[in-house]
């Protein structure tokens, strides 16, 4: 397992307007064989507790697996062409929606690499957003 240091850019189109949020953190990553798995966490504004992140990109670039625990709690999966239901904790509650996985890339050298994944989110069968996270790393 390599400590790495890991800056991530999530992009959002609603309703025709875009908003991007950017984190930069020291996590950790390791290759399981079928997978690259990176784990890290988000800090949040007090009194919430923290939330650990857990990413696991299949290396055969079929599947994102984003799993939320702490804080808040949610398992986001992105499949390419298929759509799966996930329940997200808004802090406020529970909801259920529709992922579509649009893309997933991975570009993974020695030392350092990235990867991308694209999806759309829909509740109630209603496209809400339009979703990309970027996500480049360097070997501490």
């Amino acid at each position: 397992m390599d400590r790495i240091l890991l800056q991530i850019t999530g992009s959002q189109l609603v309703d025709g307007q875009a908003d991007q949020i950017e984190i930069t953190t020291i996590g950790t990553m390791r290759d399981d064989g079928a997978a690259y798995i990176i784990r890290y966490t988000e800090e949040q504004e007090p009194p919430m507790a923290p939330v650990k992140v857990t990413v696991r990109i299949q290396k055969d670039e079929s599947t994102v697996q984003v799993t939320r625990t702490g804080g808040v709690e949610s398992c986001l999966i992105v499949e390419k062409a298929k759509r799966n239901q996930c329940n997200y904790d808004t802090g406020f509650g529970n909801l259920l929606m529709g992922i579509y996985g649009r893309a997933i890339e991975t570009d993974v050298k020695d030392g350092n690499g990235s990867f991308a994944f694209e999806y759309d989110i829909d509740v109630n069968g209603a496209v809400t957003s339009k979703n990309t996270v970027n996500m480049v790393y360097s070997i501490k």
